[in-house]
């Protein structure tokens, strides 16, 4: 009996989900602005201790949008071919962060961010050069975090 393609995909199991989030570092950022939804890609870091995402801005479109609805997605994908791939979707609140926690989360996003390029065989990485006293592009970078509050996956595995 040949098997259909919805019976292929499989919800992943929270274990699953913490290792695609960890294992990854870009997602696609969904917020709203002015009742219109927008999605934009992101660099973040995982911090399963904290149960939160971490990332950074510049003060922007974004940024003031987050500020006036909190309510954010993260959507994460990985794919090898179109019959082999996993994706998580992250419902959460953002958070910004000021000055000391700020900057213990930079340094943390930008270790966690290393590491996970190193991991994927990428060495060169100075787009994540020390973040936590330095300037970006002339401006200090705005550390946010996302709490999770749920989430979701799946996965296709031929």
């Amino acid at each position: 009996m040949k098997t259909s393609p919805a019976e292929m995909i499989h919800n992943l199991k929270d274990r699953e989900i913490r290792e695609v989030l960890q294992e990854n570092f870009i997602g696609s950022l969904a917020y709203v602005a002015h009742g219109v939804p927008y999605v934009l890609p992101v660099t973040y870091f995982y911090d399963e201790d904290g149960s939160f995402l971490i990332s950074y801005s510049t003060e922007g479109h974004k940024i003031k949008a987050m500020r006036e609805n909190p309510s954010v997605a993260l959507g994460v994908y990985e794919m090898d071919t179109p019959d082999h791939w996993r994706s998580v979707m992250v419902h959460g609140t953002f958070e910004e962060l000021h000055q000391i926690d700020a900057k213990a989360c930079l340094r943390q996003f930008a270790e966690g961010v290393r590491e996970r390029l190193q991991d994927k065989g990428i060495k060169d990485h100075a787009i994540i050069s020390d973040f936590s006293s330095k300037a970006y592009d002339g401006h200090i970078p705005l550390v946010y975090r996302i709490r999770i509050l749920e989430w979701t996956g799946k996965s296709r595995r031929s």
